[in-house]
């Protein structure tokens, strides 16, 4: 039997185990079948899902995709809890850096082609961090958006086979605030400036209040997710 069809089996079965599960119960889950072999991704926008897993599992890797067009509010943020948080703090970067993409791909890339710009410098660092890993945690909730409705607490991520655990799924935008208050996390201080979802500076815009918090993404543009989770 091959790793990834085990892999498989073992999503499967934790997918229905483990749905109406606690937050700190799927990340136990994790931690006692996975062991090192089970990282976090980091986008370094709020730390909710950073600081249960470190009070849970202490010293987890967590892996931060520096793109290179961060806001250094981002980076200030990624800094502090590498130096806070009980966690090892992976900083993943492009196989060519900023200047580097410049001289293959003309400049700006990010605006004629932000598909292959994300790819570049977010879903392949990861792809390759990732075979270090049987399991990694993202902090993807069903609220978000529409096109995570649907998320699952656990699946089977086929293109790398490994598996994804989404420990926070079911939390709404109130749970999140609750968690914050209780356990002060640290928190991108452009979340009160308008910018209700933080990515690349380039491609992150203000939204207006009321609107939909991911609309600020790619805005003029079709494009709503940056590939790592498609």
């Amino acid at each position: 039997m091959s790793v990834a069809t085990d892999l498989r089996g073992v999503a499967a079965n934790a997918a229905r185990e483990l749905e109406g599960a606690s937050a700190s119960d799927v990340i136990g889950w994790a931690g006692t079948t996975f062991g090192d072999r089970f990282a976090v991704a980091a986008s370094m926008q709020d730390t909710v899902l950073l600081h249960l897993a470190s009070s849970i599992l202490p010293g987890v890797d967590a892996l931060f995709l520096d793109t290179g067009y961060h806001f250094a509010e981002t980076l200030q943020v990624r800094d502090r809890v590498a130096r806070d948080y009980p966690v090892n703090v992976v900083s993943l970067t492009p196989a060519q850096t900023v200047a580097e993409q410049d001289d293959t791909y003309g400049a700006r890339l990010y605006e004629r082609d932000p598909d292959l710009c994300c790819a570049l410098r977010k879903t392949h660092p990861l792809d390759d961090a990732l075979d270090g890993y049987d399991a990694w945690a993202t902090g993807l909730r069903r609220v978000e958006s529409a096109s995570r409705a649907n998320t699952p607490v656990v699946s089977f991520d086929e293109r790398r086979e490994r598996i994804k655990i989404a420990p926070l799924a079911a939390w709404s935008d109130q749970d999140i605030d609750d968690y914050v208050r209780e356990h002060g996390v640290i928190m991108n201080p452009l979340l009160l400036q308008g910018y209700p979802s933080i990515g690349c500076e380039t491609c992150t815009a203000r939204v207006a209040p009321g609107a939909d918090p991911r609309s600020g993404r790619w805005s003029g543009t079709d494009k709503v997710e940056c590939g790592i989770h498609l």
